[in-house]
């Protein structure tokens, strides 16, 4: 198997929460970008709701998984972009990078646990203002959209072989 098939992208989100919508607004963009080309053929790109069982089913045997969700900090600066990547020493609490009640942290610490993570995971955290219910991303998480589907086709291409 190529090792461009090795490599998983989920959105975790809800798009009928407002802000909390930027995962999957990235996995479009990124679609998009697959159907002209840009995008190595075999990654795979999917959308999830955060449950940590589904999210570790999309990982598990991926030689790198990116994860892309939005982040709730409180006095954060919307549209602010983190990039973190969790390492064997780093500990994740409930909800730690994420919007979602169980979520990313979960599953981490989960496939740690069972033995299930993906052999190099990067998280992008996308800080949110607004996840009333609704669609449409603030402007300021939609602003981000572009430059993180951009930054997140980089990562895939520092991952694979050079030519």
């Amino acid at each position: 198997m190529p090792t461009s098939a090795r490599i998983t992208v989920i959105g975790v989100g809800n798009a009928f929460r407002r802000d909390d919508g930027v995962g999957p607004a990235v996995v479009a963009r990124l679609e998009e970008r697959a159907a002209d080309g840009a995008l190595p053929a075999g990654v795979r790109l999917a959308c999830r709701d955060g449950d940590p069982g589904r999210l570790i089913g999309l990982w598990e045997e991926a030689e790198l998984a990116v994860v892309v969700d939005a982040a709730h900090t409180g006095a954060g600066c919307p549209g602010r972009i983190h990039r973190l990547e969790p390492d064997g020493r780093t500990a994740w609490g409930a909800g730690a990078a994420s919007s979602h009640g169980l979520g990313l942290g979960e599953a981490i610490a989960l496939a740690r646990t069972l033995g299930r993570m993906p052999g190099r995971l990067v998280v992008y955290a996308v800080e949110g203002a607004d996840t009333s219910l609704g669609t449409g991303l603030s402007p300021a998480v939609a602003a981000a959209v572009g430059p993180l589907a951009e930054r997140v086709r980089e990562e895939l291409a520092l991952h694979l072989p050079g030519p």
